[in-house]
């Protein structure tokens, strides 16, 4: 389906013109219109599905229809993380380009003058808020907030959200809107607790589920069975082979990410560490450099795992196994994002191989097994890594985010000409 095709405001139209979007991904094309016609939903879609979008358009457009106050708060979108709600501010000024809202974002890490800027944007009642549940409720706890115009209450990364500890902040920023408000979740899996919550704050909604969380198949997974010692050898030897840029290596403890930035750094790699530790500013300006190409290597925690769009990077390291599928899927889905291809190679040493069993069975298939380098000593035994088989040959559509470039035949839009 195309953009053309929904009932969208012209406005929005005009900017998903300007920037070159007009095919709808699944999730945008089972969501939006449900969106619109104002029914709470919950909607089952993994980070590059294109969710951002599938909830801001029918947001902006019903904005531009419904009857609100202008001098009142009237949305508040929920995001786990401080990236994450960057990422959805940066959308919100493309997609709202040509619609008269305004918009705030809410979340910490920052300076004081950027805490008095989102005082004064609650204060005086920005259409959209765009908060952290932590931040905006820090807000809340020393001046009073009005709540009373918001229509319309969006989580993003709810299963993030709770996994996070943020279940009692949440309904607490829920105890003050309106009941008469529309109520959307996206979460890329479906668990209890947030079927529970989903009862509690939600009415009667709409579910759309978006495949399960796979990877797109064009993701190039790979696995490498070695001992831990032989891990830094490979990456090394690996990526000076490569000559890549833009190469995420992710790691999971904040510790182990420090030591490996100065050791690739010794060897010679444009290498710079992502973990929490980092002031908002420092993690702003690492990204700002790996976004320009000016940092080879970002070494990382999980914290870029999610809520990170850089659509060209061409391959991911994990160089321990993560201990949970979805974590998996999450890291290794920072490639291969727009309509590019990427690899993703995984370090599996004997420690972690009941890890990556777990992984595989998730997958449902078997994972391209590398060859360790002659010169870096004899691999593991491979008794060590009971490979399951899942039929290698069957495919499994995951949420593959499409850019939407590229126009239907005949169908280009006039921008200035207005929908029939």
């Amino acid at each position: 389906m195309y953009f053309d095709e929904l009932p969208l405001s012209d406005e929005v139209l005009d900017a998903l013109w300007d920037m070159h979007f007009d095919v709808c991904t699944p999730v945008q094309e089972q969501t939006i219109p449900v969106l619109l016609e104002g029914r709470d939903v919950i909607s089952c879609a993994q980070t590059g599905t294109g969710k951002t979008a599938a909830y801001i358009l029918p947001l902006l457009t019903n904005l531009q229809y419904d009857h609100h106050d202008p001098n009142k708060l009237n949305a508040i979108i929920m995001a786990p993380t401080r990236e994450l709600a960057q990422q959805i501010d940066q959308q919100m000024e493309g997609f709202g380009y040509y619609v008269p809202f305004s918009s705030v974002a809410v979340y910490g890490g920052n300076d004081g003058g950027n805490f008095s800027v989102q005082a004064n944007g609650l204060k005086t009642g920005a259409d959209i808020v765009i908060a952290t549940p932590g931040r905006l409720l820090s807000h809340m706890n020393i001046m009073d907030i009005d709540f009373s115009g918001v229509k319309y209450f969006i989580l993003d990364e709810a299963d993030r959200m709770l996994d996070m500890g943020f279940y009692d902040d949440i309904m607490k920023i829920v105890d003050c809107l309106p009941k008469d408000r529309q109520t959307i979740m996206f979460s890329a899996t479906m668990p209890d607790n947030i079927r529970k919550m989903a009862r509690k704050i939600m009415n009667n909604p709409a579910e759309v589920k978006i495949a399960i969380s796979r990877p797109p198949e064009s993701i190039a997974q790979r696995a490498l069975c070695c001992y831990e010692t032989q891990k830094i050898p490979f990456i090394i030897e690996r990526l000076k082979e490569a000559k890549l840029s833009k190469v995420i290596l992710f790691v999971g403890k904040k510790q182990r990410v420090k030591e490996l930035t100065v050791l690739l750094s010794r060897q010679g790699l444009n290498a710079r560490a992502m973990h929490s530790d980092l002031e908002q500013k420092q993690r702003d300006e690492v990204m700002l450099d790996f976004r320009n190409n000016k940092v080879d290597v970002l070494v990382a925690t999980d914290i870029v795992a999610r809520g990170i769009d850089v659509d060209d990077i061409p391959l991911v390291i994990n160089f321990d196994v993560p201990r949970d599928a979805e974590d998996y899927v999450h890291r290794i889905g920072r490639t291969a994002r727009a309509e590019n291809k990427g690899e993703a190679i995984t370090l599996v040493s004997p420690e972690d191989a009941r890890y990556w069993g777990k992984i595989e069975r998730f997958l449902q298939k078997d994972i391209q097994r590398l060859t360790l380098p002659s010169s870096l000593g004899d691999a593991p035994d491979n008794s060590l890594y009971a490979q399951p088989s899942h039929n290698g040959n069957k495919r499994h559509n995951g949420g593959h985010r499409h850019s939407g470039r590229g126009h239907k035949p005949g169908m280009r839009r006039d921008k200035h000409a207005g929908r029939a």
